[in-house]
């Protein structure tokens, strides 16, 4: 009998169930044996409690079943949503997820992408504020609207798209003089194209536009002066506007609101994410879709991909438009 201080072992089942070492290591890893043997093993794990232990077998087979997944925070909406749709796909194939949140910080990224390495799991999916982030060649990686270069595969939703279909949306509603706002990182990435989309309809439909951008970090109070800058007589210079995100469209509909001027009646806002409240409900405001569950099915599927050479370099998903209450429906 094992040793009721220490955890069954393998060669314990193999005893209690009469079989050699090697038919009870067959049916732990799905291999098939013949029925009995399969049944004898089967009950004398459940008889001894027997676990798997999946990191010393992944030192054996160079596999853990675990992936790392490192996100700035779970604060946000879609970071949240996100890794939510990230584990559930991990799950679905049988792997776990170790969770890192950066808080933004790039040498924090590369803190966890060395303690991912030492975990040896079988991959790294991440959204990285590092520019300069390093991971050993053994460990595959895929980013999150981030482009390394051709050897790190990228996973992102069509972000110029999005700027197009949001200035058509505004325009179809009647506006005829757009703003764009936008507080991010000054990092070269896939939603910068958000603005290169808005910026390309607008100059083709000849429509008049404003840009707002400032860097993370500065206050949003920056915003409400800039709108305050643009009041005359009560009304607002612009009649429709586009956010980088609706975190940022439900701010500026607030500080519109706050200043007696109506939305969506005087301004309408696009947003884009694709944020809802409750997570399930009705989104938070008019906005450009995000494709979460197909980014995060694409990823887990590329970053499990027996041979990473075949993914292509940028994976770009398609967006779609949802009225959430601050564009006229």
């Amino acid at each position: 009998m094992a040793d009721t201080n220490s955890p069954p072992t393998m060669k314990d089942v193999a005893r209690e169930a009469g079989v050699a070492l090697g038919t009870v290591s067959k049916v732990i890893n799905g291999i098939p044996v013949g029925e009995s043997y399969r049944v004898r093993v089967e009950e004398a794990v459940a008889k001894l409690n027997y676990r798997v232990n999946s990191y010393a077998k992944g030192l054996k087979t160079n596999k853990t079943s675990t992936v790392a997944v490192m996100v700035p925070n779970l604060v946000s909406p879609f970071f949240a949503m996100l890794v939510n749709s990230i584990y559930r796909e991990l799950s679905n194939r049988k792997h776990r997820m170790l969770l890192f949140a950066t808080d933004f910080d790039p040498t924090q990224e590369q803190e966890y992408v060395i303690l991912a390495e030492q975990q040896k799991v079988d991959g790294i999916i991440c959204l990285s504020y590092n520019p300069e982030l390093k991971v050993a060649e053994s460990v595959p990686v895929v980013s999150i609207d981030r482009y390394f270069g051709g050897q790190i595969p990228c996973v992102s939703s069509d972000n110029f798209g999005g700027g197009r279909i949001a200035v058509e949306k505004l325009y179809e509603n009647g506006c005829r003089n757009l703003a764009f706002m936008r507080i991010g990182s000054k990092l070269t990435n896939e939603p910068n194209k958000r603005k290169e989309g808005f910026i390309s309809a607008c100059e083709m439909r000849n429509i008049p536009y404003t840009l707002k951008i400032v860097d993370d970090g500065t206050p949003y109070s920056a915003f409400e002066e800039f709108l305050q800058e643009h009041v005359n007589d009560g009304r607002l210079d612009f009649d429709g506007i586009f956010c980088v995100t609706d975190s940022l469209a439900c701010r500026i509909a607030g500080y519109l609101r706050g200043m007696g001027i109506r939305v969506p009646e005087d301004v309408q806002i696009i947003g884009f994410d694709g944020v809802r409240r409750f997570g399930d409900q009705e989104y938070f405001c008019s906005t450009i879709v995000q494709p979460v569950d197909e980014m995060a099915r694409t990823c887990v599927e590329v970053i499990l991909e027996r041979d990473m050479g075949r993914s292509p370099s940028l994976v770009c998903l398609p967006v779609e438009y949802a009225y959430g209450g601050t564009t006229r429906s």
